[in-house]
Formats: structure tokens, C-alpha cells, sequence
């Protein structure tokens, strides 16, 4: 039986045998604490210290601007706690855009329960927001403005510049979520006025529970995590050394690899676009234009999601159904909800999100394949009048 095709690359991607290859030494017996003084430590502290180079380099950054964290989640968190932390105590506001990732929306909501303000700008119909709405929720008690690079269900990429530049001109700290755009968009950060930006390593082929938050040097900016001092004293705790030279050598080969990866990912992605809406009560969901290179996200109405994947999955097609990140049972789609979309649409979407290693063969037996699951499913539904 041939292997599953593989087509939710957005909720976490495989790992590339050059990142594998790269972590193994920090595995085995001869591994070393980076904070160790002997030779293994010395070892595993100048592996380190390669991966901050090469995250570095990925983002235009200083590799003293990089901090290794657990993941995304990790790092969106202390950038928005900490960001609010190093405020002055008369500045009790934040704005935030209402298509966040999890990560910083509950945070962002945390903060509320601690008596912050927070200004939830909205979005379009493509889930774009308005640079000129954005700026005029800035207020001078604005602690700090976060907005996601690129959204991590519909694709939709934000106008961070212009924002950042916003933010920059009034002295507010910026931060972004770029946890979908790296290794899909340039993220120079001499380019782009942010205060802070996180990725992680499982969404650009490396391991899963390792990730990294750019601090412009400058920012103001307090720990959440207390220790043993590592990280310049913003996360302690020992390194994940493996984990991290795994995404060191992810950045570096999405770094050089990334206009290759782009045009491939964005042929297979218009295939799917082109083949999923030229099915009956079908709509793209995000920008048709300003989307990740990779994500293809549809309502398809008369069709319940959760049943939509687990058909698919069970015909070989493993694709998503909106953010992998949330816990707990389906629950109707926030930022879908955000779009303006009614609750059922919300609760019929499919994400198909391609990656560097699909071909055209699989994405169309996928479409084949696809078609004939919504007309299964429709059939069975009580409610589509297809």
C-alpha cells in the first residue's frame, strides 16, 4: 500500500534527513550541557551557537537578537508578556489583531484578566487588516501592538512593514507572529521595523518542540521564564541542543532554498485552488493574491470538516481543517468568524497546505479524490440542497 500523501504542512512538516542528520550527534552517549566547561560542553555550546547564526541569517538579524525557546508558542508568549512586563506602569493597552494564532490571542486575553486594555482590530473579508484602522487604535498608553505575519489557517499575509512603521514612528513595540511566513516570505528584519518575531523549527522541516524569538536589540523586554540564567537571562533553562542545531540547519536550507520552494509550493497550490473551486458551493477563503506560497483554504458548504478529513484520510489524503494548535473538540473557526463568515461555514473548512516535496501526480489524485468525498459526504447531509 502506497504511503498517505501528505498535504498539512501547515500544522506541522516532515523532517528534512539534512536537519535529521544534523541533530543526531546532540543525541547520542557523547552529548554535552552547553553551559558545561569540558570539551562535550564546549561541543554542544558551539553547535548552539551555529543554529543562532544561521536563524540569525535566515531573519537579516544579529545572532544576539535570537533566543531559543520550546516552540512558537513559547516564543509569542514571552514577546507579548515580557513586551508588557518592560512597560512603564502607565501604559496598561494593546492592540491586537482579531486573527491572531492562539498563542498570542490567549495571551493578549491574559493580559486583559490582569487589568490590561486591549484594542481588537478587525479584519476584512480576506482577512487583511487596515493599516489606517490599525494606526488609530494606537494610543500613547499602548504598550505594545502585535499582528500575525501571515495567518496560520486562511494564508493571509498582513502588511507587517507598514505597521511596524507605525508603530516604530510613535515608539510602541511591535510584535509578529511568523511562525507560517518563515521559509515562505523574506523576513529581514533591517527591512521590517518589528520589536520581536517568532518562528519555529517543526513548521520549516525541523524538529517539533524548538523554537526562537528575535529581539531587535534595544527593545525593552523582561523574562517569563527564571533559572539558571541561559538565553542572555530572557529563557532560562538548559538548551534543547538537539532541537536547536535541528533548526539551525532548517533555517539555513530554507534560507537557501527559499525561492525554489516558493515556486514550487505556489504551482501546487493555484493547482489545488483551481481544482477545489471548480466544485459547486466552494469559496477561497483569504487574500487571492497576498497568501502563503502553500495554503489553500476553502468553505465547502454541506460538509461537516472533522468528516471531510477523515474521509480524505482514510482514501491515503491527510489535509487540515483550520489550526492544528487548538485543543479540545471542533469548535466553529475564529478567524473565519473574524471574515464574517456564519457559524456553519465556519464549521465547513478544509485547509490544504502543499510543501516542498509534493508533486503534481499527488495533488491530482488528491483533487480526484476530493471531489468524490464532498459528493459522498453531501449525500448523506440532511441539510445541503446541493
Amino acid at each position: 500500500m502506497p504511503d498517505p500523501v501528505y498535504l498539512d504542512n501547515a500544522a506541522t512538516t516532515p523532517v528534512d534527513p539534512r536537519v535529521l542528520e544534523a541533530m543526531l550527534p546532540h543525541l547520542g552517549a557523547t552529548r554535552g550541557n552547553p553551559s558545561s566547561l569540558h570539551a562535550r560542553g564546549v561541543a554542544a555550546r558551539e553547535a548552539v551557537e551555529a543554529a543562532r547564526g544561521h536563524v540569525a541569517a535566515l531573519l537579516g538579524a544579529s545572532p544576539e537578537e535570537i533566543f531559543f525557546t520550546a516552540g512558537g508558542t513559547e516564543a509569542d508568549n514571552v514577546a507579548v508578556f515580557g513586551l508588557a512586563r518592560a512597560a512603564d506602569p502607565g501604559k496598561r493597552h494593546a492592540v491586537v489583531s482579531g486573527v491572531e494564532h492562539a498563542a498570542v490571542r490567549e495571551a493578549a486575553r491574559r493580559l486583559e484578566a490582569e487589568g490590561f486594555e486591549v484594542s481588537w482590530v478587525g479584519v476584512d473579508e480576506y482577512g487583511l487588516v487596515d493599516p489606517a484602522e490599525f494606526a488609530a487604535a494606537l494610543r500613547p498608553d499602548t504598550a505594545l501592538a502585535s499582528v500575525v505575519w501571515a495567518n496560520n489557517e486562511i494564508g493571509t499575509v498582513q502588511p507587517v512593514r507598514e505597521l511596524a512603521d507605525a508603530c516604530a514612528r510613535r515608539g510602541i513595540p511591535f510584535h509578529t507572529d511568523a511562525v507560517q511566513a518563515a521559509g515562505r516570505l523574506s523576513l529581514d528584519v533591517r527591512e521590517a521595523a518589528v520589536s520581536t518575531l517568532a518562528i519555529s523549527g517543526h513548521k520549516i522541516y525541523g524538529p517539533q518542540g524548538v523554537g526562537a524569538l528575535y529581539v531587535r536589540g534595544g527593545t525593552d523586554i523582561e523574562p517569563v521564564v527564571f533559572g539558571g540564567g541561559q538565553e542572555q537571562g530572557l529563557r532560562s533553562g538548559t538548551e534543547n541542543v538537539a532541537g536547536i542545531a535541528g533548526l539551525g540547519e532548517a533555517a539555513r536550507l530554507a534560507r537557501e532554498e527559499l525561492g525554489e520552494r516558493v515556486r514550487h509550493e505556489a504551482a501546487l497550490r493555484d493547482r489545488v485552488i483551481s481544482g477545489v473551486r471548480g466544485l459547486p458551493d466552494v469559496e477561497l477563503n483569504g487574500h487571492p493574491e497576498l497568501r502563503l506560497s502553500n495554503n489553500a483554504h476553502f468553505t465547502v458548504r454541506g460538509v461537516g470538516a472533522e468528516s471531510l478529513v477523515l474521509v480524505l484520510d482514510s482514501l491515503g489524503y491527510a489535509i487540515g481543517s483550520g489550526s492544528a494548535c487548538s485543543g479540545g473538540g471542533h469548535q466553529a473557526s475564529g478567524v473565519l468568524l473574524a471574515l464574517g463568515r456564519d457559524e456553519q461555514d465556519a464549521l465547513s473548512a478544509a485547509r490544504i497546505t502543499v510543501g516542498k516535496d509534493n508533486t503534481a501526480g499527488e495533488v491530482d489524485g488528491f483533487l480526484e479524490a476530493f471531489a468524490g468525498a464532498v459528493g459522498r459526504l453531501r449525500e448523506l447531509s440532511p441539510v445541503y440542497a446541493g
